[in-house]
């Protein structure tokens, strides 16, 4: 029952009152979506009168964010834009993950001390049973969008925002994210909420384009003139014709569900043999098409660039040039294309080659940013499964209480705050493709045993429910710990990591490869979207091969994409263009040589166990000449933590 027309303020005033004179939600004075979610803040205990949690940012988000990337990559100019057609509304636009942990936020500096006051900043999560009722806990909730607006918050001090948000869903049809417009509730602006679900759907359709390289796209609708805007349908289909998702307006226009759509082939959708598709299309004519419904409308075929590669000849058909190559373009990577000349990476590729499609478990050993994953997406790429989903999860990411429920899944009711029907787990999504269980030494020892059971009998059981669920996966895990060392601690299951360790392959570490010129080349196109070919210098190259890379291949790719940023019109990138941090931390000149005589210590200041480290920290800033950095990492100490010894000294 929607609320009543009385003044929707006053009609909130008098719902407040009866919640906090009886304890009830009345009926008729809140929109459906506000109350159903004062109902679920009750259930969980939440006080309306109370402060919500101040929660500090997470610990794990920069893991979190790392998980996010592709998502903030395509939300990021879309945020942007969206932040220009509110600017001056006293707003903020806010990026979540699919739990509601704020990843980004853009918006008006006097509203971001505002909103700072109320924790809405990136780290900290705004789901309901953080926050109560907001937009984005409640539009990650109800899947649909929705705006929550002043008094409609069920936490009071949340009462001075206006906020309006919509769910971002994966090409899949998994929610994996959301995007909230938040501001002070007396400049609430009607079109916000439209903005925020024009701006998802930006966001779904570059994710949508990036998905699927091995087929077939077509983009239609009953009128030309909306081809090629945010009204086109977009659907995917396999390169036998068979459909593999679609965008919100496609669904929309065949009016059939994403589940009973996945069922159906090109020709029960179309008027039109899936063949005809590659005799007739055009990168400019679109073809005359029939839907199951009866409706025509006209539709542009795309293709694959994988699809391309694998059909030679496609009569009339021309590669369309309006797209500019993205980083998933770039990334879609075998495993030949991660060989740069280095040696032990190209024995890591070829132990890989050789139990491709032998359903043989691969367990990658790295450390933090040495490419794992995407060693993991290239093996994937190159075996028989390269048409199936692959899913990545990082066990380290996700909190304890929530990973049972993100590799299993759960049935509607399995627990309170979950979402209406259920949600299929990531075992699920993975089935007939590859599941990627990044920094598996983290997952909880009872997921282990559990995981451990789904290996040897191919099924599932979601939370809450009875029925199992088939799942034909093959499993690819990594990890930056000593797995030994953990079973010997007790903390990893060793008949799990039998199970799991068919073939080891170790990633060197960045710091000992002898292809770091040519990997920073490459990335020098990758991070720069593919619209560069700047060269590096010879000197930064040598400051970069006697760099110790504590982050990786993850910290080289940061810093040129930095040096990108800065280098304007030049066409080489030298120390001018590199951070001021990295050039502190870096070595330039041979490594320093501990010989006997530079360790030698005065042995009249020794005297006491603290004296002695005194001596052996101001020894260490001799030798490297003042470097406190370089120092620092001698020592395995932070760079503040020596300077804070050595004024204490």
């Amino acid at each position: 029952m929607e609320p009543s027309s009385v003044d929707p303020a006053l009609n909130v005033k008098r719902a407040r009152a009866q919640l906090q004179d009886r304890g009830e939600i009345p009926e008729g004075l809140l929109p459906e979506a506000i109350r159903r979610s004062w109902k679920r803040c009750l259930t969980m205990g939440l006080n309306a009168q109370e402060s919500a949690a101040a929660d500090a940012p997470a610990e794990n988000f920069a893991d979190i964010t790392e998980c996010n990337r592709l998502l903030i990559t395509h939300a990021q100019p879309v945020m942007e834009n969206l932040r220009e057609q509110i600017e001056n509304t006293h707003s903020t636009v806010i990026l979540t993950d699919a739990h509601g942990l704020i990843l980004r936020s853009l918006g008006d500096s006097d509203f971001m001390h505002k909103a700072a006051r109320v924790a809405l900043q990136p780290g900290v999560v705004w789901d309901e049973s953080n926050k109560g009722t907001n937009a984005i806990g409640t539009a990650l909730f109800e899947q649909r969008p929705v705006l929550v607006h002043g008094g409609e918050h069920f936490v009071s001090s949340n009462a001075c925002l206006t906020c309006s948000a919509s769910p971002i869903c994966n090409p899949q049809g998994a929610i994996v994210g959301a995007l909230d417009v938040s501001g002070d509730h007396r400049s609430c602006q009607q079109h916000t909420l439209a903005l925020v679900r024009m701006s998802v759907q930006m966001i779904e359709n570059r994710l949508f384009r990036e998905d699927f390289f091995d087929c077939v796209y077509l983009r239609f609708h009953t009128r030309p003139e909306f081809i090629g805007t945010l009204c086109e349908g977009i659907a995917v289909f396999s390169a036998d014709g068979h459909f593999v998702s679609a965008n919100r307006s496609a669904i929309f226009q065949l009016g059939i569900d994403l589940p009973k759509l996945r069922e159906m082939p090109f020709s029960a959708l179309f008027d039109l043999p899936f063949e005809t598709l590659f005799k007739e299309a055009s990168a400019t004519r679109p073809l005359a098409l029939q839907m199951h419904n009866g409706v025509r409308v006209l539709g542009l075929p795309e293709f694959g660039t994988e699809l391309l590669r694998r059909r030679k000849t496609i009569p009339r058909f021309k590669q369309p040039a309006a797209r500019a190559r993205t980083p998933r373009d770039l990334e879609v990577h075998m495993l030949a294309s991660l060989n740069h000349g280095d040696a032990c990476m190209a024995s890591a590729i070829e132990k890989a080659r050789k139990v491709l499609g032998r359903d043989i478990a691969l367990l990658i050993i790295g450390e933090t940013g040495t490419g794992k994953e995407l060693f993991a997406r290239a093996f994937h790429n190159d075996s028989p499964r390269r048409a199936g989903p692959f899913v990545a999860v990082n066990c380290a990411a996700i909190p304890d209480g929530l990973i049972e429920s993100e590799l299993f899944g759960y049935e509607e009711g399995a627990f309170t705050g979950g979402r209406r029907k259920g949600a299929p787990g990531k075992l699920v999504q993975a089935d007939r493709g590859t599941l990627f269980l990044d920094e598996i030494g983290d997952m909880p020892l009872p997921m282990q045993a559990r995981l451990l059971r789904v290996l040897q009998e191919r099924t599932v059981t979601p939370l809450g429910g009875v029925k199992c669920l088939p799942v034909d996966i093959a499993v690819i895990c990594a990890s930056n710990r000593n797995l030994r060392d953990l079973i010997s601690k007790g903390q990893f299951r060793e008949d799990l990591y039998y199970r799991l360790n068919g073939l080891v392959v170790t990633l060197p570490p960045l710091r000992d490869r002898s292809d770091i010129a040519k990997l920073a080349s490459l990335l020098v196109v990758n991070e720069s979207r593919g619209r560069l070919q700047a060269s590096i210098h010879q000197e930064v190259t040598r400051l970069f091969e006697s760099h110790p890379w504590p982050g990786n291949i993850r910290q080289l790719a940061t810093l040129l994409r930095t040096a990108i940023a800065m280098l304007g019109n030049d066409a080489v990138i030298t120390r001018a263009h590199l951070s001021d941090d990295f050039l502190e931390d870096a070595i330039d000149k041979p490594a320093v040589s501990m010989t006997r005589d530079k360790l030698a210590l005065d042995e009249s200041s020794i005297g006491s166990l603290d004296a002695l480290e005194k001596c052996a920290r101001r020894k260490m800033v001799e030798i490297y000449d003042g470097n406190i950095s370089a120092a620092a990492r001698h020592l395995g100490i932070s760079r503040n933590t020596l300077y804070r010894k050595l004024k204490s000294a």
